[in-house]
């Protein structure tokens, strides 16, 4: 016996289908939560190397970054709209500032520099807000005991430590040398010429002067206009393989 198919739903043609809720609308931001920041950097060159890689995007407002065991290996930098901050995370996401890839993101609140220049009316009442947060939160937010109990365990640590005079002077690593409008080459090619340098680091602007050391050509120095400029070619080129093999060494030249 043959199976007799089920005949077919009918279908009513004045019956809509049943509404989708909205799509909720991005959320943006004038300001960008930054982490996965090289710890080892001093606050004030972060700083500056932020301000110096996002300043190209737009106006820069603030950069924030502190020390404190809380936020170290974070920032925020603020701009002056949300459009901005939204192109710059766009195309900064994952930069390897001092090695290590930004994860960007934006930040749920205004910055203090967000509403003192775009809600001035409303900055004292928005820092008042702000500050009663922060001392409700103080002893009740379960991160902030434990980082306050690590940095209270780590100053009686260093209660015993030598006074500064009788430390022994070491020299800070090239690394980790404050911002400079000049950079030292090392590693370079011998047969490098200034030619090649000046192609090379003209990509960024700014540029001024490529200075080559007749005596030593595995070195040399670069030097741009001011020091946001020289920060941006120092981090875009370190570890550049100009002739395919070796790897420049890219750092600040010592003041």
């Amino acid at each position: 016996m043959e199976d007799i198919a089920a005949p077919p739903v009918p279908v009513d043609p004045t019956a809509q289908a049943a509404p989708q809720a909205p799509a909720e609308p991005e959320f943006i931001s004038e300001t960008l939560y930054i982490q996965n920041l090289n710890e080892k950097i001093k606050i004030d060159v972060l700083k500056t190397s932020l301000r110096g890689l996002f300043k190209s995007y737009g106006e820069v407002l603030d950069v924030v970054a502190h020390d404190n065991l809380r936020m170290r290996g974070q920032a925020f930098v603020s701009f002056a709209d949300p459009e901005t901050a939204k192109k710059a995370m766009k195309e900064v996401k994952g930069f390897p500032l001092y090695s290590k890839p930004m994860q960007i993101s934006f930040a749920r609140t205004r910055s203090d520099a967000v509403v003192k220049k775009l809600d001035p009316e409303n900055y004292d009442k928005h820092k008042a807000a702000r500050e009663e947060h922060k001392k409700a939160t103080r002893y009740t937010n379960p991160l902030k005991r434990k980082f306050r109990a690590k940095r209270m365990a780590a100053e009686m640590d260093g209660a015993g430590a030598a006074p500064v005079s009788k430390r022994p002077n070491v020299q800070m690593p090239d690394e980790y040398l404050p911002p400079n409008k000049i950079l030292f080459l090392q590693n370079l090619p011998e047969s490098v010429s200034k030619d090649q340098l000046m192609a090379l680091f003209s990509q960024y602007p700014n540029l001024y002067e490529v200075r080559l050391i007749p005596t030593k050509k595995d070195i040399a120095f670069v030097e741009y206009m001011d020091e946001g400029s020289a920060t941006v070619a120092k981090d875009a080129l370190h570890n550049y393989k100009l002739d395919g093999e070796n790897k420049i060494k890219i750092t600040f030249a010592r003041k």
